[in-house]
């Protein structure tokens, strides 16, 4: 019961923290948190919690904020935009990753307490980042696509929470298959993979869900170049 309680407070700590971010920063605070989450997620994915009996990653509740910055930005600024933020993401992940890798390499001072903990959190993080890399590309790209092709279909203000959920509920399966194949299949057992996999998309989709309200107050906001 802990775990679901604290993980209520996580989740609108995220989105209030996100909305800060935009109202402070406008469009580059945008960007500026998509790179920040993309990174966060794949830290945050190496911890294993129980919830509700099932075993799930953290790492669910930020990323679900990808999906919410990237329909953010197609709904206030087009499709360009959304599609430019998701090169960001992606640009930012294989930094972090290169950049972490050549850390580790470097050999420790006999008094460094931190080598095991960085190989800890990023000692995986390459298969994290090939699964992470494969699952963004394919399931942002689609989710864009989804995205605007509702607009062009359900095009009133009073229908963004059909362009939202739309457009997640499709590419967040396609994220969760994708990025779970590859970063934990043999990794954990079959059945432990089938728990992460359901909670994985379950989870995803359920804060995905819950941040439409967060997404009409984002686009009701004034922010900075507006």
């Amino acid at each position: 019961m802990f775990n679901v309680m604290l993980g209520v407070g996580f989740a609108l700590v995220n989105f209030g923290l996100f909305l800060l971010c935009y109202r402070l920063f406008g469009r580059m605070g945008l960007y500026a948190w998509l790179g920040m989450a993309t990174v966060l997620a794949n830290i945050q994915v190496v911890k294993t919690i129980e919830m509700f009996g099932l075993v799930m990653t953290l790492g669910n509740t930020i990323y679900a904020s990808i999906y919410l910055t990237s329909d953010l930005l197609n709904e206030k600024y087009g499709e360009k935009a959304a599609k430019k933020a998701v090169w960001f993401g992606f640009f930012t992940l294989i930094a972090t990753t290169i950049i972490m890798q050549l850390v580790l390499l470097f050999e420790p001072q006999e008094s460094d307490i931190s080598q095991g903990a960085l190989e800890t959190l990023f000692g995986l993080m390459p298969r994290l980042a090939l699964g992470s890399l494969c699952a963004y590309l394919l399931s942002q790209f689609v989710d864009v696509k989804i995205y605007t092709w509702l607009k062009k279909k359900c095009p009133g203000k009073n229908q963004l929470w059909i362009r939202n959920n739309g457009s997640t509920l499709f590419s967040q399966l396609l994220d969760s298959i994708t990025f779970c194949s590859i970063a934990f299949l043999g990794v954990y057992p079959m059945e432990v993979w089938w728990e992460i996999l359901l909670t994985t998309y379950l989870i995803k989709f359920i804060v995905s869900a819950a941040s439409t309200p967060v997404l009409y107050i984002a686009r009701s906001m004034k922010v900075p170049e507006e």
